[in-house]
């Protein structure tokens, strides 16, 4: 059985979890408002593209295309 991608959402939320720096430290260095991470994280709403690209850049994610 062919192992699941995991989604840029869950990506993002497990760099921002393991990164173990505050929502504010993260949000002061990428220039995306605190409570954004905060809902984003907790799931409480989505993000747009330009500011996961932000998030993206600044925990060295990328996104490559497949087969």
């Amino acid at each position: 059985m062919a192992k699941k991608r995991q989604t840029i959402t869950e990506a993002l939320r497990e760099a921002i979890e393991e990164s173990g720096m505050s929502h504010r430290s993260i949000a002061t260095a990428t220039g995306v408002e605190r409570a954004s991470i905060y809902r984003f994280v907790r799931g409480d709403q989505s993000i747009r593209l330009d500011v996961a690209d932000k998030l993206c850049e600044f925990f060295n994610l990328e996104v490559r295309k497949g087969r």
